[in-house]
């Protein structure tokens, strides 16, 4: 890439990189709440309400994540959810994330062993301390790893957020290479771009994994 093109769109490229991890941060971190919620919910729930969650659960893991995007943004309209694009990138990475965190969170409470959870119960432990002191030291170390492989797929996805006009990488490149009639240098960057994001995450992963699993190296 010559230099001057560099100057002349490295801050366009620059606020792209910043709205993507806006909205990469931004809607994951949401999806993690909601999804922990969401396997709560499942666990100590009544059997409607499971049955709800199963159905929201396999609704939006069984269709493509672009197709929930068009959805909202274009379908919120008609039921009077006005959004601007960079509203609808993370609400839509919410929703979409949601059900996935809420599935490695629902195979970190059952990897937890029963009989743990009933002798707290017998000494008169109530579910808030169970869950609190047992349940979530316990299930953090197994749910680590895949919590960290799907915050780098998110990473990825933002890409989508460009076919409503986000103004994310990708968007910005892809101005880039129309204006310029160049290819080649700007993908690489956007290659480059998204490379740190996932080196970055995993960094953070592995960060928080030594730390949950302390314990059993000492051990």
């Amino acid at each position: 890439m010559e230099l001057d093109l560099f100057v002349r769109y490295g801050p366009a490229l620059l606020r792209g990189f910043g709205v993507t991890i806006l909205c990469w941060a931004a809607g994951s971190l949401g999806g993690l709440v909601l999804g922990f919620v969401i396997a709560c919910l499942y666990r100590w729930s009544v059997a409607p309400v499971r049955w709800v969650i199963y159905a929201y659960v396999e609704v939006i893991r069984g269709t493509p994540f672009m197709i929930q995007l068009f959805i909202l943004y274009y379908g919120g309209p008609y039921l009077g959810l006005v959004l601007t694009p960079v509203q609808a990138g993370i609400l839509s990475f919410v929703v979409y994330g949601s059900p996935y965190f809420s599935e490695i969170f629902r195979s970190g409470f059952n990897a937890v062993p029963k009989g743990q959870v009933e002798a707290a119960r017998c000494v008169g432990l109530s579910e808030v301390t169970i869950l609190r002191r047992i349940v979530l030291p316990q299930m953090l170390v197994p749910i680590t790893p895949p919590l960290t492989n799907f915050f780098i797929i998110l990473t990825k996805e933002t890409a989508i957020l460009s076919v409503v006009t986000v103004p994310e990488l990708l968007y910005e490149t892809q101005t880039m290479a129309a204006e310029t009639f160049t290819y080649v240098e700007p993908f690489l960057v956007l290659s480059l771009f998204y490379w740190l994001m996932v080196i970055g995450t995993n960094w953070l992963g592995g960060r928080v994994e030594a730390r949950v699993t302390r314990h059993l190296k000492r051990a």
